[in-house]
This record gives structure tokens, sequence and C-alpha cells, in this order.
């Protein structure tokens, strides 16, 4: 390695490339996060993980960065914009007026475009490539939503915001639209400086979780969350939580929705983040009436296969379940066409799909429970 370089200049240089790649902000975090350590038991020692066991498989390594990756110094911090980049100027009062359509799927808005997975690691992996021609030899890993990795916590001490009440990452120029990514490194670099938190009194996260998830500032208990529900969660959806979960059908963006911080939030400057056809203002029929093909072909590159075809029906028939409730919001035509294609799916071999389709079918109003 190349003793001879200005730290300093290099962590300015790192920010250049970082920019080059499109990337919103490259930070520096040390290593010493032993100060989150304590909240990390106890969220895991509450169960608040639910069945992600992969958070408590590793234990405090997700806390101590030099044990995940031995020989780490410091980790390069980087977020990235998300919005697509047709978003127009209201665009949190039209994703909240989705809800009030019970025919129409909602996805959460980083996954109707390409898997950030994909999109992250590849530039990081360039970014990690920059910093090695420029220092030589270097150990590193790069990380992005994909291993033990106390992102958020690495990403608030390095300056990319501070931690909103619903635990997610805060920017004042940026809000929360945006996604997390490091690489480990075995170089001593400058940390760059942290910033204050700017929630206040303001509760409005924590109000608008519809199934209460929140369940104090900066607590969150998966468990109830529906983006854990419906991605995360291998099983049977709770019963007492299916009602509260409208039509959502993948993730849940409210509490970013009412956030006053996200008017504040970037497009992205790439198209893999533009939305796919079929994955914004779909109706739940035609979802629903996708095969296993279909699912694999029309989300191949998307972060929404990871949950398989399996949940997806799933997700699907409480949807269709919840919209079967409002009578006022459909026509009969509607209702008929959704009831019917719960019918079609009774025959399905999973277990899990068919008490899904016959929860639905018996949340019709007038119908015995």
């Amino acid at each position: 390695m190349n003793a001879g370089f200005d730290a300093d200049q290099l962590v300015s240089q790192i920010q250049a490339w970082g920019r080059e790649l499109s990337f919103s902000q490259i930070g520096i975090a040390d290593v010493d996060l032993s100060s989150a350590e304590a909240g990390l038991k106890a969220w895991l020692s509450a169960g608040c993980h639910g069945q992600m066991g992969y958070m408590a498989s590793h234990g405090l390594k997700r806390a101590r960065p030099a044990e995940l990756v031995p020989g780490t110094v410091s980790v390069v911090t980087a977020r990235m914009d998300y919005l697509p980049r047709d978003t127009t100027g209201n665009w949190q009062v039209q994703e909240l007026d989705r809800l009030n359509h019970p025919g129409e799927a909602v996805v959460s808005i980083y996954a109707r475009g390409r898997d950030y997975h994909k999109v992250l690691r590849a530039r990081l992996q360039r970014l990690a490539d920059r910093i090695e021609q420029a220092v030589g030899p270097l150990g590193y890993r790069v990380f992005t939503d994909s291993a033990p990795v106390l992102e958020a916590e690495l990403a608030q001490r390095s300056g990319q915001g501070w931690r909103g009440k619903h635990t997610l990452l805060l920017n004042r120029e940026a809000g929360s639209m945006f996604f997390l990514g490091e690489i480990f490194v075995d170089l001593a670099l400058p940390a760059t400086e942290a910033v204050k938190a700017h929630c206040g009194a303001c509760t409005a996260c924590i109000d608008i979780c519809p199934t209460q998830a929140i369940v104090a500032p900066h607590r969150l208990d998966a468990r109830r969350c529906i983006s854990y529900l419906t991605i995360e969660h291998p099983g049977a959806i709770p019963e007492d939580l299916r009602p509260l979960m409208g039509n959502r059908i993948y993730g849940c963006d409210d509490c970013q929705l009412v956030c006053p911080w996200n008017k504040f939030a970037q497009r992205s400057a790439l198209p893999d983040f533009d939305e796919r056809e079929g994955l914004s203002g779909a109706q739940l029929v035609t979802l629903f009436a996708w095969s296993e093909e279909t699912f694999l072909r029309r989300t191949e590159g998307s972060p929404i296969r990871r949950i398989g075809h399996e949940r997806w029906l799933r997700n699907i028939a409480v949807a269709i379940g919840n919209a079967l409730h409002h009578r006022d919001a459909m026509d009969e035509a509607a209702r008929t066409a959704l009831i019917a294609a719960l019918q079609l799916r009774l025959a399905h071999p999973s277990d899990l799909v068919k008490e899904h389709v016959r929860w639905a079918l018996r949340e019709r109003p007038g119908q015995p429970t």
C-alpha cells in the first residue's frame, strides 16, 4: 500500500468519485459501534426481529465491523437517492391516495424499479477499485443490505443523516428516500462529521403506521411492520394484522410519505429506479392472475422476485380480502371479478396460499367469519 497518500485528500477524492458514480453522498465512519450494542441486544432479546434469523445469527458482529471483516479500520458509507426520475411535485399525496383505491395494488416505491442490491453493489465495487488504484493493494468488502451490517448506524455516524423516530435515516436535503451501502476497508481514513437530529416533537411517522409497529420513538417491532410481513415473513400473516394491511402487497411507505423532510427527497439520476410497467397502478385481480412463470419473468432483476410466487399470491389474497370490505369503493362487477379470482386459487397446491384465499373469501360482507 502506498504509505505516502494524504488521508484527507483521499477522502475528498473518494467523495468526488462517488458523485461520478451517481452516489448522492459519501462519508467515512470508524469501527467503534460499542455504544449501539446494548440497544441491539435489547431489540433482539425482545424478539422484535421476528423470523429474520440472520439478524441474530451473527450476534454482536453486527456492531463490530472489525470482527465481521477482520482487518477493517474504516467504513466508507454511501447513499443513493431512488425516487423515479419522472416523480412529480406532489408525489407524497399521490402515493397516499393509492390507499383509497382498494382494487389497486400498492408496491413500495423503492421496489418498482431494478433491484437496488445489484445497482449499488456494482457501483460500490467500482468505487473500491478506484480507491485501490490510488493507494495500492487494499483489503475491502462491499455491502448493501446484504450482510449483518448496522447500515443506518454507520451512515448516521458518518454524517449521512440522523435516525428518525421510524428508525430510518433522514437527511435535511434528501429526506429518507435513498439506499445505503458500505465498503469496509483496512485503510485508516478520517471520519466525516455526524449531524444533529431534526425531528423535534414531530410524531407523524408513529401516528400514521397502520399496524402501530413503531412502538416508541426509534423502536420498531418488525413483527408488526407491513414491510416485514409482506417481504421477510415466510408463513401465515397473523389474522389480526391482515385487515390493517389494506392494499399494500409489497412493502409499506406510509411512515415516509407523511414525513415533512421528504418534501426534500431527490429524484434518482439513474434510469434503474424508474417504475417498471405493471408495478404501479396495477389492479389486484391482474397481478393475482400471474402464473409463476409470468411472475418470474415480470420480476426478473427486481427486488420483488426474492419473495417468490407463493408469498406474492399470499399478499395479494389479503389485499383482495380487504378490498371486498370496501363495498362503496368499487362497483359490483369489480367485486365479482375479485371473488372469482379468489375462487380460482382455492385449488392452488400451496396450503399457505389456500389459507389466505379462504380468509379473503370469509371476509366478504354478509359471509360468516
